[in-house]
């Protein structure tokens, strides 16, 4: 007979194992001898073994138990279904590494590929970073909304950049980040939208891109907390008669 420090020794296991397999109902407490120490026989040192061998080779401990007292056949399949479901974890598992190594990449969390050179070509533009998270952080909400409308938008964009005047106006957006609200400069931004709003009416391209109400506010909202001119710029063009942001909400026919 054998005691428990010498059983987890032939079964190449700890102490602490064997007393956690007690517990947990898969190997059988023995009686105690007259001196009120467990003796083990042979049969315990099978059974370890085969409990060892089965939680070594990755199969839960919970199905540990139907595994030992199944018969051949049983046995098999249910090797084949812990199997199944091992290869099932595993393709979740690699899915949760791709998105975390996403993660690690900034900008392509959320984001499709073409958004992110989009914004790689504002870089090259000169645009400061935190012009581009605003951009990027817009574009993440976009794209969560309406993301088989976003390849098409982003070939518009780039168009857009073949405009003289949009390019232009990111680079005054670049600088115009620190100005205060009665910055004199603002009027020239103005000057540049309303040239590009009017382009964009006669090109038939206006419009927020199937975006909802609530998504429009936001990203307004979002662009007239991070730019201090924001305010009076949208104030500047609503007396000019265009009103709106993300989506322009009245065109003022009378200067097109």
């Amino acid at each position: 007979m054998l005691t428990i420090s010498q059983l987890a020794a032939h079964a190449g296991v700890t102490v602490r194992a064997v007393r956690h397999y007690h517990k947990i109902g898969l190997l059988p407490e023995p009686a105690r001898d007259h001196s009120g120490y467990r003796a083990y026989d042979a049969g315990a040192v099978v059974r370890l073994i085969r409990i060892h061998v089965l939680a070594d080779a990755g199969v839960p401990l919970a199905r540990v138990q139907e595994l030992l007292d199944a018969d051949p056949d049983d046995f098999s399949d249910g090797v084949e279904k812990i199997d199944k479901e091992l290869r099932t974890e595993i393709r979740r598992l690699q899915d949760t590494r791709k998105r975390l190594a996403r993660l690690a990449a900034g900008e392509h969390l959320a984001l499709p590929p073409s958004v992110v050179g989009y914004l790689d070509r504002l870089r090259e533009l000169g645009m400061r970073e935190q012009y581009i998270e605003l951009e990027r952080d817009a574009w993440i909400m976009i794209a969560a909304q309406v993301p088989h409308l976003v390849d098409d938008v982003i070939v518009q964009k780039h168009q857009s950049l073949q405009h003289p005047d949009m390019v232009k106006l990111y680079r005054i957006v670049n600088e115009a980040l620190d100005w205060s609200d009665d910055s004199p400069r603002i009027v020239e931004i103005v000057d540049i939208l309303e040239r590009l709003m009017i382009a964009a009416v006669q090109a038939g391209a206006i419009g927020s891109y199937g975006l909802d109400d609530d998504l429009v506010h936001l990203m307004d909202s979002a662009m007239l907390e991070a730019a201090p001119g924001a305010g009076r710029i949208l104030a500047l063009l609503e007396e000019r008669g265009w009103k709106g942001w993300t989506r322009i909400e009245q065109v003022p026919l009378d200067r097109i």
